[in-house]
């Protein structure tokens, strides 16, 4: 399986606004803000990217179902079951 992103990218720093009221419980207990991010980000990314791709391919799964609508798949007169 191949990756989203370089994990051994360099990290950056950036700003970001957040809720005071969650940023100050969520450092009550010590929550790795960079790493929470950071997995948030990579769960978005691969939504993002599912969806790009099912767009992206989206007439070609169409015309592929077409045809197994109406020929079957290769292996119709394979199977026992």
């Amino acid at each position: 399986m191949f990756s989203v992103y370089d994990p051994h990218a360099p990290k950056r720093t950036v700003n970001v606004s957040v809720n005071g009221d969650l940023l100050n419980k969520a450092r009550d207990l010590d929550i790795d803000f960079s790493e929470v991010l950071e997995r948030a980000l990579i769960e978005a990314l691969k939504e993002k990217q599912h969806e790009r791709w099912l767009e992206e391919n989206r007439q070609s799964i169409k015309a592929y179902n077409e045809h197994v609508d109406a020929c079957g798949v290769f292996s119709d007169g394979l199977r026992n079951f």
